[in-house]
Formats: C-alpha cells, structure tokens, sequence
C-alpha cells in the first residue's frame, strides 16, 4: 500500500460527492486523508497535474508517495484509511466487483445530471450553478 495522506480530489458542488466526502471526514479519526474541492475558485490544478474537467471526470486520489488512483480505488482506499475495510474486501469479491465498477461508472456519467448541474466542459473548466457549499 503507498503512503498517507491520501489526498482526494473532489467536487464540493456536487450535493452526493460532499456528503459523501463529509462522512469521510467525520470517520478519519487518523488523519489519514485530506480533501482538495476542485470546484473552488482557488484550486490549484498544478497540485495534481490533471485538469478539473479530468478531475471531474471520475473521482481522484493522491497518496503521499504522489501515486494516483481512481475510480472505485479511491473509495477502497478511503473505506480501509478510516477503519471501514470490510467495505474494501467485498468490493473486491469476485461476484460484487464488476457490479460496483459498472455502477460507479454510472454514477460518474450521471452525476451532474442527477444533481442538477448543466454537463457542458470549456477546455479545463466545467461550468456549474454554484452550490453555495463548498468543503475545504
């Protein structure tokens, strides 16, 4: 496994994507994670290296050796940082696998139109209705 922190790029005007990464929050007792809101007119996209439509593409981590992860791995990783591993090892059955993989690619199609948001990208920025909530 690399190196905490595992840094996680995320969509705070995605009303899913923050709940979800605010319950990570609440859990990570250790410290082991820490959260980037790419949606945030101060994001840095030169601290990852991938644009923000990439980013919002599908869901991004760093861990602290600088590999990347993606996708379903980044919910793994999450799931075991902050004590829910069991999480990570049925995602990883073999009859559950190509089940949650299909879904979050789903999701990740879907997400904008599923909360609202306009899927229109201009070069490196994806255009959205401000939320009014952003997580840091």
């Amino acid at each position: 496994m690399a190196s905490y922190p595992l840094t996680v790029f995320f969509d705070g005007a995605c009303p899913i994507c923050d709940r979800e990464i605010a319950l990570m929050r609440r859990l990570d007792r250790r410290g082991r994670l820490k959260f980037s809101d790419f949606s945030r007119p101060d994001f840095a996209p030169t601290s990852i290296n991938i644009s923000p439509a990439e980013l919002g593409r599908i869901i991004h981590a760093r861990w602290g050796d600088g590999t990347v992860i993606t996708g379903v791995d980044v919910f793994r990783a999450m799931w075991e940082a902050v004590g829910l591993g069991f999480l990570a090892r049925l995602s990883r059955l073999s009859l559950v696998e190509p089940l949650v993989v299909k879904a979050y690619a789903w999701f990740a199609r879907n997400r904008l139109r599923l909360t609202g948001r306009p899927t229109a990208c201009a070069g490196d920025t994806c255009s959205s209705a401000p939320s009014g909530r952003h997580s840091s």
